[in-house]
């Protein structure tokens, strides 16, 4: 029991440490490349589990190689744009100027349903409203409207407006997130009429805009 515990320990770490090697991405946006590995990974990994008899080294060491051809495999499409198209394929523009390229989803093998359910995904349910749709290397569909469905921006209107920047925690779950925080904390909170434990989140913006929200009870 504590040898299959601490197998299962050792594989864990090995498989997290080089998860975080090959870098961060969402399942649904890995490459075929990567999500082969991560497959394969996680069925070498079960296989010292499973056998006792297998010492834990060669899962380990095969992981290792896997985790080492991907970043060999990462370096060349970043270097080659022929490694690039063998490894990541290359996007595909499925509607342009608001004319569905039906050669290019009998190719891709992309039916209607999946063209709609893509559109859906990126915002936009109707499909007459859109200029140009390009099916990404990781299978989203990226979307651009037509200028007179597009939203209009700040530039557009001529509205100048100063950026938020990235918002500073000052209390998290009824705690003060730093001591570099701790006196502006307590002055809103004092202004507010607030606990601390009566206040679930507390930001700070670079305009000096906080935002609260109460604990619920």
């Amino acid at each position: 029991m504590i040898m299959t515990v601490t197998r299962t320990a050792i594989l864990y770490f090995v498989v997290i440490i080089c998860m975080r090697i090959m870098g961060k991405r969402q399942v649904g946006e890995l490459q075929p490349s990567e999500l082969v590995i991560t497959i394969l990974i996680s069925e070498l990994a079960s296989i010292p589990m499973q056998d006792l008899n297998r010492p834990v080294s060669s899962g380990v060491i095969a992981i290792l190689v896997l985790v080492l051809l991907e970043l060999i495999v990462s370096a060349l499409t970043l270097k080659s744009d022929i490694f690039r198209k063998i490894f990541e394929g290359k996007s595909a523009v499925i509607i342009q100027n608001g004319v569905i390229d039906q050669k290019v989803m009998k190719k891709l093998r992309v039916t209607i349903d999946d063209l709609l359910e893509g559109l859906r995904q990126a915002g936009n349910f109707s499909i007459e409203k859109v200029n140009y749709a390009v099916m990404e290397t990781n299978g989203r569909i990226s979307v651009q409207l037509k200028e007179d469905f597009d939203t209009a921006t700040r530039q557009d209107m001529n509205i100048k407006s100063k950026s938020e920047g990235l918002p500073k925690v000052l209390i998290s779950d009824g705690k003060i997130a730093s001591e570099v925080f701790k006196n502006e904390a307590k002055k809103q909170l004092k202004e507010k009429g607030l606990k601390l434990s009566q206040v679930f989140l507390m930001t700070k913006n670079d305009l000096g805009e906080y935002f609260i929200v109460r604990k619920e009870k």
